[in-house]
């Protein structure tokens, strides 16, 4: 059952056509890979599944709800795209404990979960200002799952990690698709995509051209 489906969808962002008459769907409970060169068009087309930029022309669909006309941000999607802007002298949990009051649907508990499970210390009193690149990626993968999101759109995950975080995460997701959850990624690195992935997609002269070999 398809997920997300994408009709015919064209986008110029910036005074550059990305694409062109473009059709996907994506199934519940798998991984795709999103891939291509800098600038292809990977986080412009997260953008528009989210609903934070709309398509110029076609129609994007999630759960059959049309985005951007009856709703403009999907229910239950958890999200890296741009970073988050995080307070910078507060906590990893304090900035986490912030995000989870707009909602209000989950406990510190499942906040400290969160973040033991991509390796951070929810009881460390070290601000976020003083956190590495790395320590700052793992706190926006906990926040894209705390809440149980379904869909979780991730747009390199796997930027500044260690060897030892990044097969942690990939283990992370492959145990999220066995739950049933669905997930679209970006990755410059091969290794992730050939992993983790169910499909693959690469961005090429404005169209998605389903990849088979990776």
């Amino acid at each position: 059952m398809s997920i997300i489906t994408l009709k015919n969808v064209s986008k110029t962002y910036k005074g550059l056509t990305l694409f062109s008459n473009v059709d996907l769907n994506i199934d519940k409970g798998k991984i795709y890979g999103i891939v291509g060169p800098n600038g292809s068009g990977k986080s412009v087309l997260f953008k528009m599944i989210c609903g934070f930029v709309f398509p110029d022309e076609g129609n994007i669909f999630v759960e059959g709800t049309e985005i951007g006309k009856r709703k403009r941000f999907p229910d239950n999607f958890g999200i890296i795209i741009d970073r988050p802007g995080y307070i910078p002298n507060k906590t990893g949990f304090q900035n986490l404990k912030e995000l989870a009051l707009i909602k209000g649907k989950i406990s510190d508990e499942r906040i400290s979960e969160a973040m033991e499970i991509v390796g951070l210390q929810p009881n460390a009193k070290q601000k976020v200002k003083n956190y590495s690149l790395g320590m700052k990626q793992k706190l926006a993968i906990a926040q894209a799952f705390m809440e149980d999101q379904q869909v979780l759109i991730l747009d390199e995950p796997f930027n500044a990690l260690d060897a030892g975080s990044v097969d942690r995460i990939r283990r992370l997701l492959l145990s999220f698709k066995d739950e049933g959850r669905t997930i679209l990624i970006t990755s410059h690195n091969q290794e992730d995509i050939r992993v983790l992935c169910d499909n693959v997609y690469r961005i090429n002269d404005t169209q998605l051209e389903v990849v088979t070999n990776f």
